[in-house]
């Protein structure tokens, strides 16, 4: 790791009147476009991106329960750092990620009563801006909330969608003073300046001991509101010693594709601890989305089967969802005390499957409710790990309460020390615990393929946002591979073998778009079977080394390129009615001499065309979209 980490400057011991002058404590990035800038009285904070005001004067602080609120607060030191550091990434978008930040703590003294201090944490990147509250000492911090808030400059366009435990909600294009008053909205909220010049994400990264957070509007701006645990009135959050809060992070851009490739979210987290060189990315069959809404009935030629079908598509894993275990019920979202995770349904012998599948190359990986996982965890985990499971898939959390957050700590832990991966559904947005724990390989938190199951939600207009929203906080377990594709119009709901509403081709572009370093085949093995466009899902890696975004706008369309090695994969999607053409300009490739090969649409939704181009860095590809539709793209060195 190449870290370069200089002290700017200690300033210790200064009284308020030192600050007077300024005004404000100012904390600017390395390229000098972005700036946080903090009040002397710790009131309020602006953020600025090229002399453009992204956050206009917006309310700091912290509100307590059962405590003595802060009083007038003075600026008794500020001590700045700055920091530029490579760190490698496992299983994820890129090999590394650039950290570097300028930053500084603020520390403030209560006027009223001296031992009482309040320490602010705050950052500045090229791509972003951050901050968080900390509080030192031993003694419990009881809050009933924040005072933080956000007050966008204008009424500017925002991407929004509604608070919900599960996360799994459309986003729309709202104005601030649009939203409802009576209405939490989820992070992350991307918005543009009234000046089309800054593209900004509202989100929060680093969770660990704290609660999760909705945003609520009030009058021109967007309020932090805390996460309480259910049937508990107050408070909302208690600390066993001292506090450190979720970082509150703006990510910046000119444009809001230019967000995907940032590292930010995943920079606030601390680094992981030991070696994750065991943690294998990679597509997964599963057996859920083309089966019944109850589960899969447990039955060994069945689950075979989709082990078979891994084995020879080259996929390294299988996901067995609900169904599987002792007791298992048809309402999977209900943790029956009857129903026990650590031994398999009748007729199924588990270390047998495990070790068939073994023999096939392939893992398994098993669907569990987290309340049963919860109240046994060691138990849980010890017995996957002994049968020779490969990772867990945890469900029905749906909620970010201190609770969760802490069980989502625990079982990430728990998972890496027994080189289980992770993927957690039922889940809330990710904040960056991914960076920590790089088992902890995907994430739910999204309204994704499963849902073309139950109502007509994920349209191609939904796909499209997701890019740009969602995904910008981390892994999105999507789920794609829908392989019975439809136009829209031609749409209906069916709960097994399901439709989509777009084309194969932008079926095959979401492998490439969507990030998610597991990645789900979708539909029933019978689906590929001689199907055109399988083979693109055959080849397409799941983790990078690069990311690049090319073109597009949220709701509408996309271009994205990925790099694996020295080989690039492109993904082209469009949520258009009618047919398009995508130009997509190569300069992005290193010189020499390429082979493009094409999977675009064909006549009908299902159909796909594949060809092969020679190509530099001088020329474009045209790629042809039907309506809702997308293509994908393979470009490797000749």
């Amino acid at each position: 790791m190449n870290i370069r980490m200089m002290t700017l400057a200690v300033l210790a011991a200064f009284s308020g009147a030192a600050y007077a002058a300024a005004g404000q404590v100012t904390v600017t990035s390395p390229n000098g476009r972005a700036a946080i800038k903090i009040a002397r009285d710790g009131g309020s904070y602006v953020v600025t991106r090229g002399g453009e005001s992204v956050i206009a004067s917006s309310p700091l602080g912290l509100e307590f329960d059962g405590q003595p609120e802060l009083g007038a607060l003075v600026l008794e030191k500020v001590t700045k750092t700055s920091v530029d550091r490579a760190i490698p990434l496992v299983a994820t978008k890129a090999s590394t990620a650039r950290d570097h930040y300028r930053a500084a703590t603020l520390q403030f003294r209560d006027r009223t009563d001296a031992t009482r201090r309040l320490l602010v944490d705050v950052r500045a990147y090229d791509d972003g801006v951050a901050f968080r509250y900390r509080i030192d000492g031993g003694a419990p911090v009881r809050l009933r909330g924040e005072k933080t808030a956000f007050m966008p400059a204008g009424d500017p366009d925002c991407l929004i969608s509604v608070f919900d435990g599960a996360h799994e909600v459309p986003f729309a294009r709202r104005k601030i003073t649009q939203l409802d008053e009576e209405k939490g909205y989820d992070v992350p909220v991307v918005c543009t300046t009234p000046s089309g010049r800054t593209a900004y994400a509202i989100t929060q990264a680093q969770l660990e001991g704290y609660t999760g957070a909705s945003l609520w509007r009030e009058g021109a701006g967007l309020r932090v509101h805390l996460s309480g645990v259910p049937g508990r009135t107050a408070p909302v959050y208690e600390s066993q010693g001292g506090l450190q809060t979720a970082w509150r992070v703006v990510m910046l851009g000119n444009r809001p594709g230019d967000l995907i490739a940032s590292h930010l979210v995943g920079n606030l987290n601390p680094a992981p601890q030991g070696d994750f060189s065991w943690v294998k990315p990679g597509k997964a069959a599963w057996d859920w989305w083309s089966g019944p809404l109850m589960g899969m009935q447990a039955d060994m030629a069945a689950y075979r089967r989709f082990i078979d079908f891994a084995a020879a598509s080259g996929f390294p894993y299988y996901l067995i969802d609900a169904g599987w275990s002792k007791g298992a019920n048809k309402d999977a979202w209900v943790a029956l005390p009857t129903t026990d995770i650590t031994r398999a349904a009748d007729g199924i012998d588990m270390p047998a499957l495990v070790q068939y599948a073994a023999e096939k190359g392939v893992g398994l990986i098993l669907w569990a409710h987290w309340d049963h996982v919860r109240q046994r965890m060691d138990e849980v985990l010890d017995t996957y790990a002994r049968w020779g499971i490969k990772g867990v898939k945890i469900d029905f959390m749906s909620r970010d309460d201190q609770d969760v957050v802490d069980f989502y700590q625990r079982v990430a832990a728990a998972t890496a020390q027994r080189h289980l991966l992770l993927d957690m559904h039922g889940a809330y947005v990710p904040a960056g615990l991914q960076r920590t724990y790089p088992n902890f390989i995907t994430q739910e938190g999204v309204l994704g393929a499963e849902w073309s199951k139950m109502k007509a939600f994920v349209t191609p207009e939904h796909n499209l946002m997701l890019p740009y929203t969602r995904m910008l906080a981390g892994p999105i377990d999507y789920t794609p591979g829908g392989f019975r594709n439809v136009t829209p119009a031609a749409f209906q709901v069916r709960a097994e073998l399901p439709f989509v509403q777009n084309t194969r081709g932008q079926e095959l572009a979401k492998y490439v778009v969507y990030d998610s370093p597991l990645q789900m085949v979708s539909d029933d093995p019978d689906a590929y079977r001689d199907a055109e466009g399988f083979d693109f899902i055959r080849k397409v890696p799941t983790a990078w080394d690069e990311t690049r975004f090319l073109s597009g706008e949220p709701g509408k369309d996309i271009v994205l390129a990925r790099r694996l090695g020295t080989t690039w994969y492109v993904g082209a999607m469009s949520a258009d009615e009618a047919a398009t053409t995508k130009r997509v300009k190569l300069d992005f490739l290193p010189a020499g001499r390429y082979t493009a090969t094409i999977w675009e649409d064909g006549a009908t939704p299902n159909n796909v065309t594949t060809r092969a181009v020679d190509v530099t860095a001088r020329d474009a590809l045209a790629l042809q979209l039907a309506g809702a539709g997308g293509a994908a793209v393979i470009i490797e060195a000749r």
